[in-house]
Order: structure tokens, then C-alpha cells, then sequence
């Protein structure tokens, strides 16, 4: 057994769930396969412990390494940081260097918090959103990490031991038992679809004197539909919710600043991390000063969110996507790689259909066995040298050479996959077992 596949083993008998983001998961991808841990990240190559390197044509760090793996400004700044001495009795002034450089961006706000994930930042969000209307109910669409505001959106409003599962009905993933949340939480987080703003009317007709937030991801997966955005704001006027715009996964892919500055909506309260450090652990709450100064009246505190490392990186981060036009880039190298799949998927006869923004693609193949499929196309792919799964983020760092040979590559690969669909080997011919689908416990 190799190193990386050996220790991963481990893993799962020390760690529960192997893995400390679910997104990491080998299972995902291709179990028994897929290298679980790397040595060395530059650019956009990847060194596993077993010296085997991959050009990463996949999540890109989750999204959250925009400018690409180890960037040499961001690590420059983190590097003397760590020299200065990262964390002391004293505050680090690059948090209020960050902090100005957030509101010169985005003019509508005066203040912000800092944390350092994205999940944490979302629940500081809603924690203000609550002090500042004295109201507990929130009304959101999207994918908003693992605190309690969130999945309580999971639990039956019965008081029985039912779980609804309404954020697979409306969001990214099945299976997420509200298990260890309250269950008077029930009925304090309510979902509404992505671009269905008479759902949304609905729940401020019945809840509006209830809610504090409304809370959405701007994009993710579509584009708003002509006026969406703008109902969503009048809607918080009207019933008095504070907006709150989680732009955690797609907030500098777009435009710097957040894809809410390219649709000209101003939140109440827009919510960074990922790749606002550039993969450091960084994260900004912000907002205009009535909402913001709710943070004084209630309790939001933590050690490590005063040590210079990610204040440093969001600085050198920012200060590169202002140089760079790293949005127009990405759009470009996620455009060349759908294309070209495209087109490879066509002469095979494949039936792969992609949603989302260029510099966020996900793909899939329309299939009955589409899990077998992709299981298929990451095992091939690996040994010609590529990370592949069903999304892929594009980083600063990838260039054309990187795309031309990625398509070469999956040419023999989607090949294969149509012959294995013809004569029914998918399974066959993986070597292991299929990738896992939405959230499932590890043995």
C-alpha cells in the first residue's frame, strides 16, 4: 500500500470522519485512489506523498487559492509576518490596514470584523443580523457551513425525531442530519430557492416581524434572474431583516469586491473568507455601521482572530487582485477547459453538461451510472497526471499550456468511458470502488 493511502487508513481510525472538511474526502472522488494528502503545493502542481505530481485540474484548494498554490506575494507577506512574531499581548496592525481596504472597495460599508473561516464569519454574520433587529428567525438561500443557525433548517418542526432534509431539497448536499442541534431551533432557519422570490415573499408575508436576516450566496450556480437581487433588497426593507451576502465561495472569481458589486445590490452585511487570503485562514464580516455596531452588544471574541498571519495575507492578497484583473484570467482558462470538454464529449457521444460560472465550473455526466462514470474519468486521469473531479476552479496560475494538455489527456479517457458505457465494464475497468454521492458516514 502506498504512504499516502496508508496513513490515510489511519486517519480514519484516529480522526472521525478521516478528514477535517468533507470536501477532501478521497471517497468523493475516486476511494483507494485519490491521493489523500500532499507534500508539496506550487502554482497549480501538486506533490503527493508518494512523489507523484498532478497539474490540479479540480477544486483548486476548495476555492480558495485563486492566485494559486504558495503564491510568492501572499507567502512573502505571511513569511515576515511569522518572522515578526505572529501572535503577542498586543493587536496586529495589518487588521486595521485590512479593514480599510475592504471599505475603499466597497463604499457602502464602514466597518468590519475579522475572523478566520468562512463557517465562523457566517455565524458572527448571523449573530449581529439577531442583536441588532431583536429578532431570532432567518430566512436564507444557499450553502452556509456547519453551525446551528444553519442546520437547524434540518429539524421537524413537529418536536418529533423526524429529519427533513430541506437543505438537499433547496441547496448542495443530502444526508445532513441535524443531529446535536437543538431542537428548538426548529422552524428559526428557513430556506427559499435561487431566484424564486415568491417563495421568498411568502416567508416575510408570514415570518417578516420575525427575521432578522435574509441570507444568500449572490451566485453560485446561476445568474440572477432581472430584478431578483434587487426584490431580495426591497424585501429586507420592507420587513425590517438585515441582508446578508455570503460571498465566501465566490467572492473575488467575479469582480474584485464580490460578485454583489457587479450586480450593484448593497447587502446590510457581506461576509469574505476562502480566497480572500489566498488559502490563509482570513475572514472579514462586513457591513454598514448601524448594523455593525450591534457587535458591541452582544459577545464575539476570539484569540487567534488577532494574530498578523491572515491579516497579512488578506493585504498582500487584495493588494494582487487589484494589480492583476485575476477575474478576467480565470474566466478565460474555465471557458478553454469547458469547451474543450465540450467538444470531446460530443465526438464521444458523452452527455456532460455544465452549470455555474467558468471560473467556478461544475460538470457532470447526465447518466444513470453517472457515479461509476466520474469515478472512471478521476482514476484515468490521475495516471495521466491530472486531478480532476466534477468541479474545477481555475487559479491565476494555470496558463494555457496547462489546459492544452489536460485536453489532450482526457481524449483517450473519454474514449474509454464510451466504450465502457457501450459494454456495460464502468465498474470493471475502476480497479476500486465508485465515489461516494452527498454526505455519508465513513466506516
Amino acid at each position: 500500500m502506498q504512504v499516502g493511502q496508508r496513513l490515510y487508513q489511519q486517519a480514519k481510525r484516529l480522526i472521525p470522519g478521516a478528514t477535517q472538511l468533507f470536501g477532501k474526502r478521497p471517497e468523493l472522488y475516486a476511494p483507494d485512489q485519490w491521493p489523500p494528502y500532499y507534500a508539496t503545493a506550487l502554482g497549480c502542481q501538486v506533490t503527493d506523498l508518494d512523489g507523484n505530481t498532478y497539474v490540479d485540474m479540480s477544486t483548486g484548494g476548495i476555492g480558495a487559492t485563486v492566485l494559486g498554490y504558495s503564491d510568492p506575494d501572499v507567502t512573502h507577506a505571511v513569511i515576515d509576518a511569522i518572522q515578526r512574531g505572529s501572535m503577542c499581548s498586543l493587536n496586529p496592525a495589518q487588521e486595521v490596514e485590512l479593514v480599510q481596504l475592504l471599505i475603499d472597495i466597497h463604499p457602502w460599508a464602514q466597518m468590519a470584523r475579522l475572523g478566520r473561516m468562512g463557517g465562523e464569519s457566517m455565524a458572527m454574520a448571523i449573530r449581529i443580523a439577531r442583536a441588532r433587529t431583536q429578532r431570532d428567525k432567518v430566512a436564507f438561500c444557499g450553502y452556509h457551513g456547519w453551525h446551528d443557525w444553519y442546520l437547524a433548517a434540518n429539524l421537524s418542526v413537529s418536536g418529533d425525531d423526524t429529519v427533513n432534509d430541506r437543505l438537499a431539497d433547496y441547496h448542495l448536499m443530502a444526508g445532513l442530519d441535524p443531529a446535536g442541534i437543538p431542537k428548538k431551533l426548529a422552524g428559526t432557519a428557513i430556506p427559499f430557492g435561487y431566484n424564486k422570490i415568491d417563495e421568498l415573499k411568502t416567508i416575510v408575508d408570514r415570518e417578516g416581524q420575525h427575521l432578522a436576516a435574509i441570507v444568500m450566496e449572490p451566485t453560485r450556480s446561476d445568474e440572477p434572474a432581472p430584478g431578483f437581487l434587487e426584490s431580495v433588497r426591497d424585501l429586507a426593507n420592507r420587513s425590517g431583516a438585515r441582508l446578508v451576502f455570503d460571498e465566501i465561495t465566490i467572492g473575488w472569481k467575479l469582480c474584485l469586491g464580490g460578485s454583489h458589486l457587479k450586480y450593484g445590490v448593497e447587502p446590510d452585511i457581506a461576509v469574505f473568507a476562502k480566497s480572500t487570503g489566498n488559502g490563509h485562514p482570513i475572514a472579514a464580516v462586513l457591513g454598514n455601521a448601524d448594523t455593525m455596531q450591534a457587535a458591541q452588544n452582544t459577545f464575539i471574541s476570539s484569540a487567534l482572530w488577532t494574530e498578523a498571519v491572515g491579516p497579512a495575507a488578506g493585504i498582500a492578497a487584495i493588494n494582487k487582485f487589484k494589480r492583476v484583473d485575476v477575474p478576467k484570467h480565470i474566466d478565460r482558462i474555465g471557458r478553454a477547459v469547458r469547451d474543450g470538454l465540450a467538444e470531446l464529449a460530443t465526438e464521444n457521444n458523452l452527455p456532460l453538461s455544465f452549470s455555474a460560472h467558468p471560473a467556478l465550473t461544475q460538470y457532470r455526466f447526465d447518466h444513470p451510472h453517472q457515479a461509476a462514470i466520474q469515478t472512471l474519468w478521476t482514476v484515468r486521469m490521475l495516471e495521466r497526471g491530472f486531478l480532476t473531479a466534477g468541479l474545477f476552479c481555475p487559479m491565476l496560475s494555470h496558463e494555457s499550456s496547462h489546459v492544452s494538455a489536460f485536453l489532450n489527456a482526457c481524449e483517450p479517457v473519454f474514449f474509454e468511458i464510451s466504450q465502457a458505457i457501450k459494454d456495460q465494464s464502468l465498474e470493471q475497468r475502476i480497479g476500486g470502488p465508485v465515489k461516494h454521492t452527498g454526505f455519508t458516514r465513513l466506516a
